[in-house]
């Protein structure tokens, strides 16, 4: 299996668990420019779920895959988190944040997937 689609599936997996919702995968792979292959959006309710979604998805990457992000930003307040795994960047937003950002709509030309909540 290709190493970008494991990579996905840990870090959905790892989303989900910690009980991440609204997840969407962007596949960039056909927009010129675009700084990675896949963009995985998501949401927590508040900056402790912020947080936990962000450890347990690090904790799954590094557990299954022996992989660290290169870059991770947004800790300290936890509304908006991205860990940066080079072809996969994943964004953890509060809801407002997200709205506000609408990230998905900059993208509206790539193929994206809803992903299901687990719980």
């Amino acid at each position: 299996m290709n190493r970008t689609k494991l990579l996905i599936d840990a870090i959905v997996k790892g989303l989900q668990e910690k009980k991440g919702h609204n997840i969407v995968l962007v596949d960039l792979r056909e927009i010129s420019g675009a700084i990675c292959q896949y963009m995985i959006i998501c949401e927590g309710n508040n900056p402790i779920q912020v947080s936990a979604l962000t450890d347990f998805t690090r904790d799954a990457v590094n557990s299954e895959l022996k992989e660290k992000p290169v870059f991770v930003d947004g800790l300290r307040n936890a509304q908006w988190v991205v860990l940066d795994y080079g072809t996969v960047i994943v964004h953890i937003f509060l809801p407002k944040i997200r709205s506000f950002y609408r990230l998905e709509n900059l993208w509206e030309d790539s193929k994206m997937t809803l992903i299901p909540d687990i719980y």
